[in-house]
């Protein structure tokens, strides 16, 4: 790999002489926060453990502050873009900045949740600062769809960011932490200040690593069924799971039952549950109310085939913050 310029990677002055050059003005709506310090890049990069043969996927590329940083460590960046100008203008910084390394750039101008394939060879990595509206369900929906991912770091407000990493009995413990871990073991992997982003949020940020599992999780049931235990369980998680998944399994004897034969106490509340505990009560659904068809657990998509199902996307109610952008 080639050695590149010190100055290829976006500083302060350069972010805001790229916005004004394209009319850009940061927006809520699409969570936009663009990072402006070149060391914060650098070191999400290294955090991620990017190695020379890696194929990246970025979501929310933004102006390309996290995009230079990644092509410089990475074999391949695809980067996912729903705005229109700055998916425009994205390749043209690449190719001014890292000439030698915009050939392994690809651009992909799409909403994330949309997107069912990628150009090119298959992605290893998932590296991204999400825009924190929808960081959850993004980050979900990558990891369903591109099982390829081995590794994933996602920049996310640091509430957020506890979530996903939360363990059983864990008070933010919830919908994202059982979800993420379906796919992966999940951790903190620092922290973020608000200084670091153009306009500042009025939240500080969080990196998550996520490692893909060697193993699925052990279950006849399928992702749909396990997915549908966690949403009834959270939807009232000060109820006991007895009382919590009536609905789900028909009645409450029925849930109590289902709950027994998985060796979960009826009165234990969501909260305190594994995502293997999960499982094992949904592969105790009474008879005739599993849905017909759905795949078993262990077979994990193809890259680029679609969720079966909204679940993927559900980020426990999803997250409604301030957001981020490269």
């Amino acid at each position: 790999m080639s050695t590149t310029e010190p100055d290829a990677l976006l500083g302060p002055a350069d972010i805001r002489e790229l916005a004004a050059a394209l009319g850009v003005r940061p927006t809520k709506q699409r969570g936009q926060n663009f990072v402006i310090d070149a060391n914060t890049v650098r070191r999400i990069v290294r955090t991620a453990g990017v190695r020379p043969d890696d194929v990246v996927v970025e979501v929310g590329p933004g102006l390309g502050s996290l995009t230079l940083a990644l092509l410089e460590a990475a074999d391949r960046v695809v980067a996912v873009e729903i705005d229109d100008v700055l998916a425009a203008a994205l390749p043209a910084t690449v190719a001014a900045r890292l000439p030698e390394r915009a050939g392994r750039f690809a651009l992909v101008h799409s909403d994330a949740m949309l997107v069912t394939e990628l150009p090119g060879p298959a992605p290893t990595a998932l590296v991204a600062n999400l825009p924190y509206n929808v960081a959850v369900p993004v980050l979900l929906t990558m990891l369903e769809r591109f099982a390829t991912i081995e590794r994933t770091l996602v920049m996310v407000q640091a509430e957020v960011a506890d979530r996903l990493a939360a363990r059983p009995g864990n008070k933010v413990y919830g919908v994202p932490s059982v979800k993420a871990a379906w796919y992966a073991e999940v951790k903190r992997a620092g922290s973020i200040g608000r200084n670091v982003f153009w306009p500042a949020p009025n939240v500080d940020s969080g990196l998550v690593s996520l490692v893909r599992r060697a193993e699925p999780v052990r279950t006849t049931a399928s992702r749909a069924e396990v997915f549908a235990v966690v949403d009834a369980a959270f939807a009232q998680r000060r109820k006991t799971l007895r009382a919590a998944l009536a609905e789900w399994a028909g009645s409450a004897p029925a849930a109590e039952a289902a709950l027994v034969a998985a060796g979960v106490s009826p009165q234990a509340r969501g909260e305190s549950l594994t995502v293997e505990e999960f499982a094992a009560v949904a592969e105790n659904k009474p008879a005739g109310d599993r849905p017909a068809g759905d795949r078993p657990a262990g077979d994990r998509p193809a890259v680029g085939r679609p969720a079966v199902d909204g679940s993927a996307v559900d980020g426990s109610a999803v997250d409604k913050t301030p957001g981020s952008g490269s």
